[in-house]
């Protein structure tokens, strides 16, 4: 596995994929101007051990709460997408079906199609459909770096990639040592996903629930009895606070959900019913933001319109079948321009 990481063509590729969407930032330019040479020193380092990640560069977000995300430069990304490029594929295979963040042919999309199917039915086997939705209280800033680690060896057991990923997760540049990991990072995802395949695990085969779904740091469980979700929460908090020292947060509740009007399931940016699903209000004024901020990139030539065309097709797809399509077809009414120079 360590030698399929290090390739040079593999490291090559991954180069080229952290800079999708980023090549005209000036320290992306300089490394692509002279991409063989670097990509060579990387795999030098990592072949011989030397290799260590550098300090990330942190800076706040609103999307859609107040994130700290922590970007890594530009080499350590490079080596973020050669790693994730090998071992991606080999750990997807241990997950379960019903998880839906940051995998191939998943999303949020499919996960809220998932749910909806589910409540429809309890809907239709027994009149009524209940909630337990949930979500992680800072989940990446909790994540225990020995849990992690052994975690990951229950599905690799090449010494000189654990070694590697040791490496990244020791280095994960965060306020209290031996716990959290950076949100910016490739890695940080494919972690977060193994660390949470403990808790779909547990759902699904010690609890045995059949309608469960999770995003990232966000899970339901759909039921048509109350009184059993609420007994579900209990074993799932308990299961999270002793195995991967972690807890929910305060928004966490088991409730009814309507079938076409009143509550909605809120979940992975739906305000989901039986019988439809709308985009939430704060996802709607969040794509009209990210629209504007690319056709002023645009028109400064900070981008291609081959970098715009996967975002914009991603917030298609998510309206798609819901009632704000057409709202969304409205935002991007107006052509993308380059700006004029005199």
């Amino acid at each position: 596995m360590f030698d399929q990481i290090v390739q040079f063509e593999n490291l090559m590729e991954a180069a080229h994929e952290a800079s999708k969407g980023k090549r005209f930032k000036a320290p992306i330019m300089r490394y692509m101007a002279n991409v063989e040479e670097h990509v060579i020193n990387t795999q030098n380092h990592l072949v011989w051990g030397s290799y260590l990640p550098s300090p990330h560069r942190r800076f706040l977000v609103y999307e859609p709460k107040l994130r700290t995300i922590s970007a890594p430069p530009f080499h350590d990304r490079v080596v973020h997408h050669a790693i994730h490029r090998v071992i991606e594929p080999v750990i997807d295979k241990r997950f379960i079906f019903d998880s839906y963040a940051c995998r191939v042919g998943k999303g949020t999309h499919a996960a809220a199609g998932r749910a909806q199917k589910f409540i429809r039915i309890s809907k239709r086997n027994h009149g009524r459909t209940y909630a337990l939705k949930a979500d992680i209280a800072k989940f990446f800033n909790s994540i225990n770096h020995f849990t992690l680690k052994f975690t990951l060896r229950k599905h690799i057991s090449c010494k000189r990639t654990l070694n590697l990923l040791d490496k990244i997760i020791d280095n994960s540049d965060t306020d209290t040592p031996g716990v959290g990991i950076p949100i910016g990072n490739l890695t940080s995802q494919l972690f977060a996903n193994v660390y949470l395949n403990e808790l779909d695990q547990f759902v699904k085969h010690e609890l045995r629930e059949k309608h469960y779904v999770r995003y990232m740091d966000d899970f339901i469980v759909i039921h048509h009895d109350k009184a059993h979700l609420q007994r579900v929460r209990s074993q799932i908090e308990s299961f999270l606070a002793i195995s991967l020292q972690l807890s929910t947060n305060s928004k966490t509740q088991v409730f009814p959900v309507a079938t076409s009007t009143g509550r909605a399931l809120d979940f992975v940016g739906y305000r989901i019913y039986a019988t439809h699903k709308l985009l939430r209000k704060c996802t709607e004024k969040r794509f009209k933001h990210k629209v504007k901020r690319l056709r002023r990139m645009y028109a400064n030539s900070e981008i291609e319109l081959s970098d715009i065309k996967p975002v914009i097709a991603s917030y298609i797809g998510c309206a798609s079948h819901t009632s704000s399509y057409n709202l969304l077809r409205f935002t991007l009414s107006k052509p993308f321009k380059r700006q004029e120079h005199a």
